[in-house]
């Protein structure tokens, strides 16, 4: 079994951070995932993001979380920690990668003081409800989120 290592991200991993996002929303291109990355340093009471990386270095998995003090779906207390994104390189998956980032997730926000850990996938994205369940989240609501032009 390999062996997994996580840490908080910070400005040297600017790289592979960026490169990991780029995975989780390739509509952004990857400039704009380093302005976003670059911005959220300077918030670190409020963003957190973690890298898991293998023995050699390689950074395998991404978690971002933020502290919400709007209503979450499904929570019961306010603020809360939010599961921002997650996402693990395909070559790595079902390994414990997700889990070992979600842990320190958890970790900060109790660090925080939060009692609560928010999270959401889109409705067809069963692969990460799948995530979700086997690391502990359970499922509160479904929402479809409706707009009209004025």
């Amino acid at each position: 079994m390999t062996e997994f290592s996580v840490h908080q991200a910070s400005e040297e991993d600017l790289n592979a951070w960026s490169a990991l996002r780029h995975q989780l929303w390739p509509h952004l291109a990857l400039e704009d995932h380093r302005a976003e990355i670059v911005a959220a340093l300077l918030e670190p009471d409020r963003l957190c993001s973690f890298l898991c990386s293998d023995t050699e270095g390689r950074a395998l998995g991404l978690a971002e979380a933020s502290i919400r003090s709007d209503y979450v779906n499904g929570c019961e207390t306010s603020p809360v920690a939010f599961l921002e994104g997650i996402v693990v390189d395909p070559a790595a998956r079902r390994q414990g990668v997700a889990a070992l980032l979600v842990a320190a997730v958890s970790a900060w926000a109790r660090s925080k003081g939060l009692s609560e850990l928010g999270s959401d996938a889109e409705l067809n994205n069963t692969v990460s409800h799948a995530m979700h369940g086997a690391l502990g989240f359970e499922e509160t609501q479904r929402v479809v989120y409706f707009r009209k032009t004025l």
